[in-house]
């Protein structure tokens, strides 16, 4: 057995649309590497710094994170799996193996889909975009499409009755 706990560059690309591992970040690895009969077993734990968006306001979300690895890397002359396809095998060649795959698996599957900067975020407005966050009592007077004309012919009646208003206090005087 031998043990791994080493600062290494974060690979890049490793997340989804909204939020991921903040590419060239440090990624602090606290490996165990133990020869077992098929090759050898990968267990322990991987710190990255997570970074991206909050789904609902846009607001940045930074955190580090901790991904749990347990993985086995198959010899190259195991031939335990070879012919199903539905396992994901990762393999020992030339005596080197290759964690960049078992990390971005580990890391990706725990990622939130819709990440959220607190579980009480309010999000934008649809209508203009801003932060409910910052004014949660925020709104606008929305129209039914439908009432518009009926709306048109108000607006149209009162600017109407302003008029002969006016026009009747001019022949009074």
């Amino acid at each position: 057995m031998q043990t791994l706990n080493e600062q290494v560059p974060a690979p890049t690309d490793v997340g989804n649309a909204l939020i991921g591992i903040r590419g060239g970040s440090e990624l602090d690895l606290d490996l165990r590497f133990e020869s077992v009969h098929e090759g050898i077993l990968v267990s322990g734990t991987a710190t990255a710094q997570i970074a991206g968006d909050c789904g609902r306001c846009l607001e940045a979300i930074e955190y580090d994170f901790e991904a749990d690895i347990q993985e086995l890397f198959y010899y190259e002359e195991s031939e335990e799996f070879e012919d199903d396809d539905d396992v994901d095998q990762y393999w020992v060649v030339d005596d080197l193996i290759d964690i960049d795959p078992v990390l971005r698996s580990a890391v990706v599957t725990a990622l939130p889909f819709q990440p959220v900067c607190k579980d009480d975020c309010l999000g934008l407005c649809s209508e203009c975009g801003i932060s409910l966050n910052d004014d949660p009592e925020h709104q606008h007077e929305i129209l039914d499409p439908r009432w518009a004309a009926l709306a048109q012919l108000s607006d149209t009646a009162a600017s109407d009755a302003a008029n002969n208003k006016t026009s009747f206090m001019r022949e009074e005087k």
